[in-house]
This record gives structure tokens, C-alpha cells and sequence, in this order.
């Protein structure tokens, strides 16, 4: 029984001895050679300006993941586009037609909350605390 672990077992170990052995092999033979201006951190080739320690608006972050999310509806789509016909062959049309169009749906609606709410204004506009009754 414990046969069955043997290979991944040793893939595993010789894994981990190439890392160490090409961990060892950097630091023997890369040079050593360290000042002020190469351990400055590096922005898009600009020298840096003003502290790390900023605040990041939060839209940001919120239309980074509404793209991942219908970034992944596509990478789902692409393989039922692929077995779309296979399945019209088979007699099961209406079913895989529904499959995708629930999907799409579920996917719509997301966009319709996410557009609703006005989460993919990239500048949000703040209702006048003046005017409010």
C-alpha cells in the first residue's frame, strides 16, 4: 500500500533538492554587489516619489474583480461552444441551450446589480450633504 506514494514521494524530494542546489548555485555565483541606488525600489523605471504608505481608492480593486469575474465567464463559455454541436447530435439541444442561457443569465444579472449600485463609474459621485432633505 505504501508503494503507491513511492513516486510522487520521489518526485518531491528531488524536486526540492534541484530548488535548493539552484538556490545554492545563485548564491555562489551571482555577483554580490549591493548600493543605495539598486536597493531602491523599482517603479516602471521612474525613480520613486513620496511614502509606499498610501491609501488606494477601493474602485480600483472592485473593477479588477468584476473583469476577473467576466473574464472567467468566457474562459466557461469557450468549452460548451466547443460541445455545443456534439450535443445537438446526442438529442440534448434544448438542455445545453438552457445550460448557456442560464449561465448568461445569472451572468446578467450580476452586471445589472454591479451597474445598479454604479460600481463601474470609475469616479463615483458623492451626493451633496447640503442638499439632502
Amino acid at each position: 500500500m505504501y508503494s503507491n506514494y513511492g513516486v510522487p514521494l520521489a518526485l518531491t524530494v528531488i524536486g526540492l533538492l534541484f530548488m535548493a542546489a539552484m538556490v545554492g548555485l545563485q548564491k555562489l555565483l551571482a555577483p554580490n554587489n549591493p548600493f543605495r541606488r539598486k536597493l531602491m525600489p523599482y517603479e516602471c523605471g521612474e525613480p520613486p516619489t513620496g511614502s509606499a504608505w498610501i491609501n488606494f481608492n477601493v474602485r480600483f480593486y472592485l473593477i479588477a474583480l468584476v473583469f476577473v469575474i467576466f473574464e472567467v465567464e468566457v474562459a466557461f463559455i469557450y468549452p460548451v461552444a466547443t460541445v455545443y454541436l456534439d450535443w445537438i447530435r446526442h438529442g440534448r439541444r434544448w438542455f445545453a441551450l438552457s445550460e448557456i442561457l442560464i449561465f448568461l443569465l445569472i451572468l446578467f444579472v450580476g452586471l445589472v446589480y454591479v451597474w445598479a449600485k454604479r460600481d463601474l463609474e470609475w469616479i463615483k459621485k458623492v451626493p451633496d450633504q447640503d442638499n439632502v432633505t
